[in-house]
């Protein structure tokens, strides 16, 4: 793949030999919906299969009692039709702006770039049977995850 983006957009998208600049694509994907189409033509199998195969393991594992899809895109890939429950978890614009400067330095506009190319907030929280409010930290948040996770288990799989 990685050769594939370089021939595509050059070698400027790579950080190192055979290693790409996530922020350079960033850039052309976000700019361009043509190009970003593009890209998604080449990921999108990808996940798919992959995606496809960490569920079968957990179908397959006595163990599993639930699969969580954690996916930015879950309605726009048609991913919720897979799903006994959406969880949509929320957080103040200004938190998820310090978060994401923080593990992965982007600024408002990037932000922004990136929330246009999905389906607003407010729609993915109508479409989702459960919402969590992140706006605590981790420990006091395990506590409303746990509850909501606890009610998907007994609708889903009363018998257990």
């Amino acid at each position: 793949m990685v050769q594939t983006l370089a021939s595509w957009w050059g070698e400027g998208v790579l950080e190192a030999p055979g290693r790409l600049d996530r922020r350079k694509i960033a850039e052309i994907v976000f700019a361009d919906p043509a190009q970003r189409t593009r890209l998604e033509s080449l990921t999108h199998p990808l996940i798919r299969a992959r995606r496809a195969a960490i569920i079968q393991a957990g179908v397959d594992e006595p163990a599993v009692v639930a699969i969580v899809l954690d996916s930015p895109l879950l309605f726009e890939s048609r991913l919720d039709t897979q799903c006994d429950r959406i969880v949509f978890v929320e957080a103040e614009r200004l938190d998820r702006l310090e978060r994401l400067r923080r593990t992965r330095g982007w600024d408002d506009a990037e932000l922004d770039r990136r929330e246009r190319c999905q389906i607003n907030l407010e729609e993915k929280k109508s479409r989702s049977q459960f919402v969590i409010r992140n706006d605590a930290s981790p420990d006091q948040l395990r506590p409303r995850v746990t509850e909501v996770l606890r009610q998907i288990q007994s609708e889903v799989l009363p018998s257990r």
